[in-house]
């Protein structure tokens, strides 16, 4: 796996470079915003820090939001539930506090890359539902003719509940499948994602939630 490991401090960024590579990752110090968007591509997964010299880290990342889904783990030294939240908004697949422990840093690496052992997904890798139309195999889901720009985590909610239309889905198993460990930071981060999805489809009864337990993505969307 290649990483791009996006840091202003030339002593942490070798760092974590160092550490990253005695785990067998390919790592690849980049210092600047621009840096990132012009290689991202290159990339099977970023570490951004959010106070970069050219622009700030949550701007990067929407900007890198509009043109790929690679996954993103945020390592920045703004702590609290609003930069998390900001965080996660704009885009990002985790959010990890300065100074990271190794391990965890590789573990939460493990989850926002992780692919799915077993495909469960419908031999129909086209879901039509009203006029939402989701392509599991492009991974593009449009919304009246007019596609509409997920990020890697929205997109993996859609495809677990595609996966089985009509079907309750526990919190519990969204969590496991898409973060890898169902605890109470990534629970926050399931509900900024979910609110995210729903706003960008404008479908209010598309995902119906069951309280106390999931979600469902119904099988017709009545009201479009």
């Amino acid at each position: 796996m290649r990483l791009a490991i996006v840091e202003d401090d030339p002593g942490v960024g070798d760092a974590l470079v160092a550490a990253l590579r005695a785990k067998d990752y390919q790592a690849d110090h980049l210092r600047r915003g621009a840096d990132l968007l012009l290689t991202h591509d290159l990339y099977d997964a970023v570490i951004l820090d959010l106070g970069l010299p050219d622009m700030d880290g949550l701007e990067v990342l929407r900007k890198l939001r509009e043109v790929s889904s690679v996954p993103v783990l945020i390592l920045t030294a703004r702590s609290g539930e609003r930069a998390v939240i900001r965080g996660l908004r704009a885009g990002a697949d985790d959010y990890l506090t300065k100074p990271p422990r190794v391990g965890e840093l590789v573990a939460r690496l493990e989850t926002v890359t992780r692919r799915t052992g077993t495909p469960t997904a419908p031999a129909q890798p086209v879901v039509v539902t009203g006029d939402v139309r989701v392509d599991l195999q492009a991974r593009t889901v449009e919304v009246a003719g007019t596609p509409i720009t997920l990020t890697h985590k929205e997109f993996e909610l859609v495809r677990i509940l595609v996966e089985r239309p009509g079907s309750a889905v526990s919190r519990q198993q969204l969590m496991d499948r898409i973060w890898g460990d169902a605890f109470a930071a990534i629970s926050r981060a399931l509900d900024v994602h979910m609110a995210a999805l729903r706003a960008k489809l404008q479908r209010p009864h598309l995902i119906t939630t069951i309280r106390g337990y999931g979600y469902r993505w119904e099988t017709e969307s009545p009201g479009l």
